[in-house]
């Protein structure tokens, strides 16, 4: 059986776990694959750090360039931008498989890595990218090859789940549970990349370029995380028996004369109680895709962890190895559609609009006549009160909350509803806007 020599850029959470498995299942792996896989160096920053998982120290080593050198297939789990752009781009330039689960590189540089893949005759694979344990990667570019793909959206972060998991389930607020969240392990120190929506909308344009055979990148994905999620946004949520997700939504657009365009985004969205997404609780992922054959098909699983990505990865080491033994290649990047990406503004959705008035004859009537002049139509009205007063000269006036639910309108037409509200003297403020992209 022919041997293939591996390269481990990374020995943390995920690294740590593949080359346990690689050890504990190399007979399994080698089988699948038709090749042995021999670990030749484990690239890490610190060789004397301790570790969860016991790595000969001979294999140990802080040169990543010669270790790249010396393999036949380079799995990179480092994470960031650089040095992992660099090392890859040297690893492919060589000719060399590269394995990766970074999605912020691919999602930033992708097609700088995949003409140069291209070039040199290189592989590379990328399904631990994407809802770690979750095949979703495959599924879009193997499994539903045959088909066209009219929608993609789903949970792919579990950090900002668990926390509006929590938020429902107790009655935190956002603090609390981002605080939990931490304390658990399930948000790092720094949690800005999860918690902005950042970390979801690299997987967001991932899924959207395989989905539509166009080149998508985070640049190219309006973005809205959970911070200004409160516990009143919930509350409001649960009233109208919803609950609040963080959804990637990627999908296609036909515009009235015929042309097809790429929508991309990544915000808070509200879903119904009886909808298959919203039963997905703490740090799981799902994913649901819709085809124009194939119909409606789900993804479910864990998206995070050591174990369950390292799977992931180590699918695509198992495919990349049988290739390299056996000969054969690894999936192209197929962009011939080359769609172009819808302006945000143009997005169309339905919204959920909450602001704080002044409880006085006429304002109704007045912030309905602002939806209507910017086109957005209004599908139900509520009113509570606010429990407070707004003091001004002649007096204290009492206010009240609308929450006003509207049909499918554009984002620039909500946004400029928005804005006028906020310029009327009757409208204290717009408290919260949110989403509403699935039905039951």
């Amino acid at each position: 059986m022919a041997t293939v020599n591996v390269a481990v850029l990374g020995a943390g959470t995920v690294g740590s776990q593949v080359i346990r498995l690689i050890q504990e299942e190399g007979g399994d792996l080698a089988a699948r694959a038709g090749a042995d896989l021999n670990i030749q160096a484990v690239v890490v920053r610190n060789v004397s750090a301790p570790r969860d998982v016991e790595i000969d120290p001979a294999l140990l080593t802080t040169d990543a360039n010669q270790a790249i050198d010396n393999a036949d297939l380079v799995i990179e789990l480092i994470g960031g931008i650089e040095p992992p752009r660099t090392l890859v781009l040297r690893a492919l330039s060589q000719g060399k498989t590269v394995v990766t689960g970074n999605k912020a590189l691919l999602a930033a540089h992708g097609p700088e890595l995949y003409e140069v893949a291209a070039q040199n005759g290189a592989d590379l694979y990328y399904e631990a990218a994407v809802a770690g344990a979750v095949p979703v990667v495959y599924g879009l570019r193997e499994s539903l090859a045959g088909d066209k793909i009219l929608r993609v959206l789903g949970i792919v972060n579990g950090t900002t789940n668990f926390i509006l998991d929590s938020m429902t389930s107790t009655g935190a607020s956002y603090e609390d549970a981002l605080a939990e969240a931490q304390r658990l392990g399930f948000a790092e120190a720094d949690p800005t990349a999860d918690v902005e929506g950042l970390d979801a909308a690299a997987k967001c344009a991932i899924l959207a370029s395989l989905a539509f055979h166009t080149r998508v990148s985070i640049d190219d994905v309006a973005v809205e995380g959970i911070s200004s999620i409160t516990a009143d946004d919930i509350a409001e949520a649960e009233a109208g028996g919803n609950v609040i997700k963080l959804l990637a939504i990627a999908e296609r657009v036909t515009k009235d004369d015929g042309t097809e365009w790429v929508s991309v985004r990544v915000h808070p969205t509200l879903v119904p109680r009886d909808h298959a997404l919203a039963n997905v609780n703490g740090a799981f992922n799902s994913i649901v895709v819709d085809g124009e054959s194939a119909g409606r098909l789900m993804f479910y699983g864990q998206g995070a962890g050591g174990a369950p990505t390292a799977t992931a990865v180590l699918s695509d080491v198992v495919a990349a190895a049988s290739h390299i033994a056996n000969g054969g290649n690894g999936p192209r990047e197929l962009v011939y559609a080359n769609l172009p990406i819808l302006p945000r503004a143009e997005a169309v959705t339905r919204y959920q609009v909450q602001a704080e008035i002044r409880d006085r004859v006429g304002v109704l009537a007045e912030v309905a006549g602002i939806f209507a002049a910017n086109g957005v139509s209004i599908k139900s009205v509520s009113q509570r009160d606010a429990n407070d007063e707004v003091s001004e000269g002649s007096g204290d006036l009492k206010t009240a909350v609308l929450t006003i639910l509207t049909h499918r309108a554009t984002e620039g037409s909500l946004e400029q509803v928005v804005a006028d509200l906020n310029d009327s003297a009757s409208v204290i403020e717009v408290s919260s806007i949110l989403r509403s992209e699935v039905s039951a």
